[in-house]
């Protein structure tokens, strides 16, 4: 057990590593009021999501339904309905739940938007926190090096796939005005989930493993819920002018390249 658990711990720790050095690309940009690049970060962001939705959790949520003997697209579909539940429950929750760190404009859209956009990718790293601890815990209860060079693929693959997605957090809040040290640890505290859940999935690898699909297809739908509801809408609103779409299809490409290129 033990040794799963240090194997988990490394895996899950180098993808949360990845998505803080992605928060860390707020650094290496000043601060800019240019309403064009504040659609462009707004529409990668969505891009990166839409992407990530499809073959990061709801392709791999139907695949492992499929190996488990399930109808695979009930858990599919059910797991993305209960996503998109939970953020429309959520969304009218926010105005009242909402931290005052998050009250750096004003304009409760923005507070709104940036909150929904930190919940969703956060919920997208705990299943992708949770493949990775029971990819390592078989690894390191069998010992094969087939499984121990599959769990170390898997974690490579998922770190590269989450830099973009830290630096779809924290470049956005820049753009709305938040101080770089702030936008950097908000982008980088949404990948802290992956070593917990981890870790955690580890220690009940045998009673999580039959709700994988459900989990995976609920973070997917709510990524997609905050992508059709709010990210995409905000990255068009302009006098002209194709920004926030071009933003939309880099993100997208970048996100299928690593997904497709990493499997």
């Amino acid at each position: 057990m033990l040794q799963a658990l240090l194997f988990a711990a490394g895996g899950t720790g180098f993808t949360a590593a990845m998505t803080a050095l992605g928060a860390a690309m707020v650094f290496l940009f000043r601060r800019q009021s240019s309403p064009a690049l504040h659609r462009v970060m707004l529409g990668f962001a969505a891009g990166v999501m839409i992407a990530a939705s499809m073959w990061s959790l709801l392709i791999p949520a139907i695949e492992e339904a499929q190996a488990q003997n399930m109808t695979a697209w009930v858990p599919a579909a059910g797991g993305s309905i209960l996503g998109i539940a939970f953020l429309l429950a959520m969304d009218a929750l926010l105005p009242h739940l909402t931290p005052d760190s998050f009250h750096w404009r004003e304009g409760r859209t923005s507070r709104r938007r940036t909150a929904l956009l930190v919940l969703a990718v956060t919920l997208h790293n705990i299943p992708e926190g949770m493949a990775v601890g029971i990819s390592c815990a078989l690894a390191a209860r069998s010992g094969d090096p087939s499984l121990i060079t599959a769990a170390i693929a898997l974690a490579m693959g998922i770190g590269i796939q989450n830099f973009p997605e830290g630096a779809a957090i924290s470049l956005p809040l820049r753009q709305e005005g938040m101080r770089r040290w702030k936008a950097f640890l908000i982008g980088a505290a949404s990948g802290l989930v992956e070593p917990a859940f981890g870790l955690l999935t580890v220690l009940a690898v045998g009673s999580v493993q039959p709700l994988m699909p459900w989990l995976l297809s609920f973070a997917a739908g709510a990524m997609l819920y905050v992508v059709v509801e709010e990210l995409i809408p905000e990255a068009n609103l302009s006098q002209g002018g194709h920004a926030g779409t071009l933003g939309v299809m880099a993100g997208f490409l970048i996100m299928m390249i690593l997904d497709v290129a990493l499997g």
